[in-house]
């Protein structure tokens, strides 16, 4: 498993949220849609999404770029971790799971 290389917020105001993030980070997006605003920061990407409340985000999730998605679920699941957002292609060769720990934590997944 490598390190954590994605950071996702979710937000119900994206364009409030892309004005203190572009503030915050000092950078434009390199990505600027409805649905996904993302910026590169020295190889870290942090990313806006207005649908992440209704996929179950609570707060910013760490995304860990892992081989083999479905048996790094399986095995989060086995140690008592809960699937919130099953795998789901999320394009460009990409796909994506959420699962908590027991305290709630939002555990991301990212395959591709």
């Amino acid at each position: 498993m490598s390190a954590v290389n994605t950071l996702i917020y979710p937000v119900a105001d994206l364009d409030a949220a892309k004005k203190v993030f572009s503030t915050l980070l000092g950078a434009q997006p390199h990505t600027d849609e409805a649905y996904y605003v993302g910026y590169n920061v020295d190889g870290q990407e942090i990313a806006l999404d207005p649908n992440g409340h209704r996929k179950g985000l609570t707060g910013g999730t760490p995304y860990w770029s892992v081989d083999d998605l479905e048996a790094t679920t399986a095995s989060l699941v086995e140690a008592g971790a809960t699937v919130r957002q099953k795998a789901t292609n999320v394009g460009g060769g990409r796909t994506v799971a959420v699962l908590a720990d027991a305290d709630g934590n939002m555990i991301g997944l990212m395959q591709g």
